[in-house]
């Protein structure tokens, strides 16, 4: 038996059903002390300093990811790569 049901509502009635925080007031107020160093050009103005905390956390993890995938195909290729490598190898200056 399948069932389905089509649910209305907002996305606040959705986060008060879920439980999550209200955070419009203070997304509000971040965009809101974005904008006014934007417009007054002061000097501690820097987007880069300003978003570094999430690019930091972000790159770190990709760099995590890329090394995992490395590790994953030396580990590949280490098993079956030194027959490959020489057929490669051969394969290159006929080419060329």
């Amino acid at each position: 038996m399948k069932m389905s049901f089509d649910v209305e509502m907002t996305p606040e009635e959705m986060r008060k059903l879920l439980g999550l925080p209200d955070v419009e007031a203070f997304q509000r107020q971040l965009m809101d002390d974005i904008r006014e160093r934007m417009v007054a050009g002061t000097e501690g103005y820097d987007p880069i300093k300003l978003f570094q905390p999430y690019v930091t956390g972000t790159m770190a993890s990709w760099d995590m990811f890329q090394k995992m995938l490395t590790n994953a195909t030396s580990t590949s290729s280490g098993a079956t790569g030194s027959g490959s490598d020489s057929s490669s190898a051969e394969s290159t200056p006929r080419r060329k």
